[in-house]
């Protein structure tokens, strides 16, 4: 499998599940996973994520008491070299809002993603919900069907 292809472009949105299964240590998608934080990590790959992201993935943690992957989230979704943390704007919320508007099935914190992505320049969307399918741009790619 080569995200190499699929993700080629001037940058890719990272969706929360992608930090689950990073952080959390998902074998079915480790290889993949290295390879793309590799390339963002040398800057051969600018990715973007919400602050967002930050507050989905911290629930389960926090209900559990976990707070060394409290720490390690907190740690891996800082900005750094090509990788940016978009704030939550009010211009992403209107953006949102007027996607939510044209795609009514989509959920809020979905569409505050698409929302980021689409204002950071992103032709990716890399994630694993099929829900985000439903969005034509950018491009939804969904790790589970190349892995």
């Amino acid at each position: 499998m080569d995200l190499n292809a699929i993700l080629a472009g001037p940058g890719v949105y990272l969706d929360a599940n992608v930090f689950i299964y990073a952080l959390e240590g998902y074998t079915r998608y480790a290889g993949a996973l290295s390879t793309l934080f590799d390339r963002i990590d040398r800057g051969d790959l600018p990715a973007v994520t919400s602050e967002l992201t930050l507050a989905e993935v911290l629930v389960k943690p926090f209900m559990n008491g976990d707070l060394r992957l409290v720490a390690a989230y907190e740690n891996a979704l800082q900005q750094f070299g090509s990788f940016k943390v978009a704030p939550v704007t009010r211009e992403i919320l209107l953006r949102a809002a007027r996607i939510r508007a044209e795609v009514r099935t989509l959920r809020l914190p979905d569409a505050i993603h698409v929302a980021t992505a689409q204002a950071e320049g992103c032709v990716t969307i890399l994630s694993n919900d099929r829900r985000l399918s439903i969005v034509s741009e950018p491009q939804v790619v969904l790790l589970s069907d190349h892995c």
